[in-house]
């Protein structure tokens, strides 16, 4: 049910944005804009509830629980970000909107480093036992 919820405010938000271009632009940007971030904050919403299942899978799993943060943080970076390029894509914002990939892809990158950390020290306790 929360699909077709998602799809009319993506349909109302895309007809109002349409109709107003012509006559008010600005508007039409602003609704536009507005109607982004209701569909990005309803996708939250519906998505928080699920995350208690990665603290679970930590504890089961015996994985550090800061490195299942992180993935997340990893994960919710590229997917906002490319949200936002999108967007500004649609606005004919090309250029911004590679260089707002670029900026996720370093972030993502640095993030990645204490999980490159984890995954060399297992493999070299790992060797150490042989």
């Amino acid at each position: 049910m929360q699909l077709f919820q998602l799809i009319g405010i993506a349909f109302v938000t895309a007809v109002t944005a349409i109709l107003l271009k012509s006559t008010r632009p600005e508007l039409s940007f602003a609704i536009t804009v507005a109607g982004c971030i209701i569909l990005l904050l309803f996708v939250l919403d519906i998505v928080k509830d699920s995350f208690s299942l990665f603290g679970e899978l930590a504890d089961s799993t015996g994985i550090d629980a800061a490195l299942i943060k992180t993935l997340l943080k990893m994960v919710g970076i590229g997917y906002l970000v490319e949200f936002s390029a999108g967007i500004l894509n649609d606005f004919g914002q090309n250029s911004l909107a590679d260089k707002l990939i670029f900026a996720g892809k370093i972030i993502v990158l640095v993030l990645a480093v204490p999980i490159l950390e984890s995954v060399f020290n297992l493999i070299t306790s790992l060797i150490r036992l042989i």
